[in-house]
């Protein structure tokens, strides 16, 4: 912020008093904005970091197997749904059958897995016309994943995403996840 003023010898002049304006320069723009914001391209890529509900989060997603080891672990931007690397996850993988939660029920990914011979054990979200059937009693051993994401949360880096490039956090949790399946 610039000060117009001018030092007298106590003799009254012309200037006019000293007033707050800002003085803009015309290369900037001035408004409103997060001192985090970037304005020049992204030197690396996208570093799998969204902003969503809660500020800006990453998600883990993970494919673990029925002991509850991780087999496929993959990173998306917080705002990012979940049946976006659903596919991918899947892809080097041959289960019997799926478990997954109500954010899978997309009748193309259900799709893909019965053309693969993958028994999807997915539950029907409450707006589906037509209600898929769904085995409950295999549903029950979805808490391994979610284990799993409990044991990698005691990770301190894990849990707050200290790391800013996307490969560097990708490995940390690729360590945690090693970690796990030795203990």
């Amino acid at each position: 912020m610039c000060h117009l003023g001018g030092s007298g010898s106590g003799a009254k002049s012309q200037m006019p008093l000293p007033t707050r304006q800002r003085i803009h320069d015309d290369r900037r723009l001035y408004r409103a904005r997060s001192p985090a914001q970037c304005w020049r391209s992204k030197k690396n890529g996208p570093q799998a970091i969204g902003r969503s509900r809660g500020g800006l989060t990453t998600k883990i997603h993970a494919l673990v197997d029925a002991l509850g080891n991780p087999v496929e672990l993959m990173l998306t931007p917080g705002q990012d749904h979940d049946l976006t690397c659903a596919e991918p996850l899947i892809e080097n993988a041959g289960p019997e059958a799926l478990i997954g939660d109500k954010a899978y029920d997309a009748d193309p990914f259900v799709e893909t897995l019965t053309q693969r011979g993958i028994t999807p054990v997915i539950p029907p979200k409450a707006n589906r016309n037509i209600k898929r059937e769904c085995d409950f009693a295999l549903y029950c051993e979805r808490n391994l994943v979610e284990r799993f994401f409990n044991l990698l949360k005691h990770f301190r880096a894990i849990a707050t995403r200290y790391d800013k490039l996307a490969r560097n956090f990708l490995a940390g949790v690729r360590l945690a996840a090693v970690t796990i399946l030795l203990n």
